[in-house]
C-alpha cells in the first residue's frame, strides 16, 4: 500500500546545519502499548557471517525503479540498496551525511552541499557535482511528471558551484527541502546514463546506475529482481554480507506467507496482517516490530461529493469501531489515530510530543450522533465509493469496516475493487482517482519533522489528492516551513494539525508498527520503516557462523 509519505527521523536539524557529524535519536526499545506481548527494537541481531544469496519477499512488484517516480513501498524497498541520497537515514532514527559531507546555509534561501569524493558509480566512473545538478533538476521537469516536484517548489536555480559543491538558491525559505534532501528527492543518479537511457531509465529495460552497496543485476517483469554487490562501494561500512538478492513478487497473502515459512523466501517487510501470529509462533523463523510513522488514515479523494461536506467526514469518523478494526486489520498491534499524521512523525522535537500530540483527544464512536450528523447534512442515502483490493488483508478488512459504519449512518458505502498495481497508481495518477470517494491510506514521513506529512494538505500539492484547499491552512504553512528552530515549527505544526482533525480531508483510523520476518538462516536486518531509504540489505548476512 501506499500511501502517501515516508519516514519520520529523529534528528537534530540545526545541529546539523552547522556540522556533519550524526544526529542521535532517542530509538530505544520499548515495549508496546496496553502490554500486547511485543518490542518495539530498531535492529534484529546482527549478522555473524556472510551469504552468497538471500530471498526477499515484496508483496508486489515495482512499478518503475526510477528514483524520481519511487512513491511507494516496494520500489523505494528495492532503490534503498542501489540509489542513494545527500543524506541518510539510519535505522535507529539518526541523520549522518551520505553522498554530502557537509551543508551549510548561509542565509534563509541559499543551501550549499559540500560532496563526499571518489564516489563511484555502479559502471565505475566517479560522481561529481554536475551528477548532484542534473539528478536534482529532473525532479523540478514537468516533463519527468515526479511527484516529489512539488517538494522543489521553491527553488529557483540549483547550480555547479565547485568540483564538489552544489547551491540551491530559493525563491523563499523552505525548511523542508532539505530535510528532503535525506530521501528520494535527494537521490543521485549518474548524469551521463540518465541520458543514455532517457524514456527507458528505471525501467527492466533501461536499469538504473547510482552509487548503493548494490546495483541492479536483471529485472524479469513479473518474476523478479536480482541485484549484485558492488564491489567499489565507498562506505566499508556498509559492504554487503551477501553477494546477492533477488526479490520476488507475491501479491496473494496466503502464498506469500507459505513463501516465508517454506524457506522460499527468507525474509520481507509489511507482513500480511492475517498471519503475523502464525508466523510468530511457526518456528520457521523471527517476526519482529520496530520503529514507524505510518498511520492507515481514509483520504478523502473527492470533494464534490457527500464528503465535500464537512460533517460527513466527521460522522463517518465518529462511526468507525477503530479498536475492533484494530483487532481484525492488524492483529490487535495498534491503537486508534488521533490525527493523520502518526505520532512517530512528532520526533523532531521529541519533548514536544507530549504536549502537541499524546493531549489530543481519543477519536470518538458514536453512532447515534453520527447519523445525526448525516442527517444535518442532507446526506442520508448519498453514495460514497471506496477502493478496495487484495493487496492486503487490511484494506479489506478496512474497507468492509467503513461499509459497515456508512450503513449504520444512513451512507450508501459502495465498495470499488482495483487490481494490486491499479490501487498503487491511485497515488501517483490523479486519473487513476476518478469515480472514487475514498481510498484507505497509509500516510507516514520522509523527513524527521511532522510538519512534512502536513505539507501534503496545502493547496495543490502532488499528495493532496482530494485537492483540498483552505486558505488558513495555506498560510500557517508557510509561517511553519519558515520557522529554522524545531521546537518552534512544532508548535506551528500542531496549529495545522488542529486544522486537518477539525476539517478531516483524510480520516485518521489506526496506528501500528513496522513489521519484518527473518527466517532462521538470515539476519541482521533493520525492522523498522528506515528501511526505505537506508541500504537494508547489505546489513544482512549469516544467522550462524
Amino acid at each position: 500500500m501506499r500511501m502517501s509519505r515516508t519516514i519520520a527521523l529523529l534528528t537534530c536539524t540545526a545541529a546539523l546545519a552547522a556540522t556533519t557529524a550524526a544526529c542521535s535519536g532517542a530509538t530505544k526499545p520499548q515495549a508496546a502499548p496496553g502490554g500486547a506481548g511485543y518490542q518495539v527494537t530498531p535492529t534484529s541481531p546482527p549478522a555473524k557471517g556472510t551469504l552468497s544469496s538471500f530471498t526477499w519477499s515484496l508483496y508486489a512488484e515495482p512499478y518503475t525503479l526510477d528514483y524520481a517516480l519511487a512513491y511507494d513501498y516496494p520500489p523505494n524497498t528495492v532503490l534503498a540498496n542501489v540509489c542513494e541520497q545527500l543524506f541518510r537515514v539510519t535505522p535507529d532514527m539518526r541523520i549522518e551525511p551520505g553522498l554530502a559531507v557537509a551543508y551549510k546555509q548561509p542565509d534563509p534561501r541559499t543551501l550549499v552541499y559540500t560532496l563526499r569524493s571518489g564516489v563511484k558509480f555502479h559502471d565505475g566512473t566517479t560522481m561529481t557535482a554536475d551528477d548532484v545538478v542534473a539528478s536534482l533538476k529532473r525532479q523540478m521537469d514537468p516533463a519527468t511528471g515526479s511527484p516529489w516536484g512539488s517538494a522543489f517548489k521553491n527553488v529557483d536555480a540549483i547550480e555547479k558551484t565547485g568540483p564538489l559543491e552544489v547551491t540551491l538558491r530559493l525563491g523563499k525559505a523552505d525548511v523542508l527541502l532539505h530535510e528532503l534532501m535525506a530521501a528520494s528527492p535527494g537521490t543521485i543518479e549518474s548524469a551521463a546514463y540518465l541520458a543514455k537511457a532517457g524514456k527507458d531509465y528505471g525501467t527492466s529495460k533501461g536499469g538504473v546506475n547510482c552509487t548503493g552497496p548494490f546495483a541492479l543485476d536483471s529485472w524479469d517483469q513479473g518474476s523478479g529482481i536480482t541485484l549484485k554487490k558492488h564491489a567499489a562501494y565507498w562506505d566499508p561500512k556498509l559492504s554487503p554480507k551477501s553477494e546477492s538478492v533477488k526479490f520476488t513478487f507475491i501479491e496473494d497473502p496466503a502464498a506469500r506467507t507459505s513463501a516465508l515459512l517454506s524457506g522460499t523466501a527468507d525474509g520481507g517487510y509489511m507482513l500480511p496482517t492475517s498471519s503475523i501470529q502464525q508466523l510468530r509462533t511457526s518456528g520457521k523463523g523471527t517476526v519482529l516490530f520496530g520503529p514507524n510513522t505510518a498511520a492507515a488514515d481514509l483520504a478523502v479523494l473527492d470533494l464534490h461529493g457527500a464528503l465535500g461536506n464537512v460533517k460527513v467526514r466527521q460522522a463517518l469518523s465518529m462511526a468507525l469501531d477503530r479498536k475492533n478494526i484494530i483487532k481484525a486489520a492488524a492483529g490487535g498491534v495498534g491503537v486508534p489515530a488521533k490525527a493523520p499524521a502518526a505520532r512517530g512523525a512528532w520526533a523532531l522535537a521529541p519533548e514536544k510530543t507530549a504536549e502537541l500530540y499524546d493531549t489530543l483527544p481519543e477519536p470518538v464512536y458514536d453512532v447515534a450522533a453520527a447519523k445525526k450528523l448525516v442527517q444535518e447534512a442532507g446526506a442520508t442515502g448519498r453514495t460514497i465509493t471506496l477502493a478496495t483490493s487484495t493487496l492486503a488483508p487490511e484494506i479489506s478488512v478496512v474497507a468492509n469496516a467503513v461499509q459497515a459504519a456508512g450503513r449504520q449512518i444512513g451512507l450508501d458505502v459502495k465498495l470499488k475493487s482495483v487490481a494490486p498495481e491499479a490501487y498503487s497508481n491511485i497515488f501517483v495518477d490523479p486519473n487513476a482517482r476518478e469515480g472514487l470517494d475514498l481510498v484507505i491510506t497509509n500516510g507516514y514521513d520522509n523527513t524527521p519533522d511532522p510538519l512534512e506529512f502536513y505539507q501534503y494538505f496545502r493547496t495543490g500539492d502532488f499528495g493532496n489528492y482530494g485537492n483540498w484547499s483552505n486558505a488558513e491552512y495555506d498560510v500557517a504553512f508557510d509561517r511553519a516551513n519558515s520557522e529554522p528552530d524545531a521546537a518552534k515549527r512544532a508548535e506551528l505544526t500542531a496549529e495545522l494539525q488542529k486544522i486537518v482533525v477539525r476539517e478531516l480531508p483524510s480520516i485518521p483510523v489506526y496506528e501500528a508498527p513496522y513489521n519484518v520476518f527473518l527466517g532462521k538462516r538470515i539476519t541482521g536486518a533493520p525492522t523498522g520503516i528506515a528501511q526505505l531509504y537506508y541500504p537494508w540489505a547489505a546489513t544482512i548476512g549469516a544467522a550462524q557462523k
